[in-house]
């Protein structure tokens, strides 16, 4: 397991969690999107790409959210999950599944992102995701908060089925 995120401090937490739970996993502190920095160059079986969103699936537990975002945010968050979304399917092997995840409600940030890279990428195919966990979305599924229960959040599940052409 490999754990990538440009913000060490979140690491901290992560190992955290790990050591109380006897797990392990390298942890490394980079930019996704630069894989030359940290990716040895092995394809990966399966991917979580955790990716950086608005948040707007747990305002009920951060009203603040609803004043500190603009909507310039939502387009520079799109923007930067197409990218992740990208450098991570460069290190998928054939065959491999890739689960992308957001803590966001919103349609920029979700189906769409996985519209347009579906679009972009014609080695991607979506998985249908067994189960009535969530609202099923043209692309994906997305679950709405709730009231003493869960956050919001969206998830699509992509398979590899060849390499990209270079």
């Amino acid at each position: 397991v490999v754990a990538v995120d440009i913000e060490a401090k979140r690491l901290v937490s992560v190992r955290e969690n790990l050591e109380r739970l006897g797990l392990s996993a390298e942890l490394i502190a980079a930019d996704g999107r630069d894989t030359a920095t940290w990716w040895d160059g092995k394809p990966f079986q399966r991917i979580l790409l955790d990716a950086p969103c608005s948040a707007t699936g747990v305002i009920r537990r951060h009203p603040d959210i609803k004043l500190t975002r603009q909507p310039d945010d939502i387009a520079a968050l799109a923007s930067l999950q197409g990218e992740l979304l990208d450098a991570m399917w460069q290190t998928l092997e054939v065959g491999g599944i890739l689960l992308y995840a957001t803590c966001s409600t919103l349609p920029t940030e979700n189906t769409e992102v996985i519209e347009a890279f579906l679009a972009r990428t014609p080695g991607a195919r979506e998985l249908d995701i067994a189960g009535q966990f969530g609202i099923k979305q043209p692309h994906g599924r997305q679950l709405l908060a709730q009231e003493g229960g869960h956050d919001g959040f969206y998830y699509a599940k992509l398979i590899k089925i060849a390499a990209a052409r270079g």
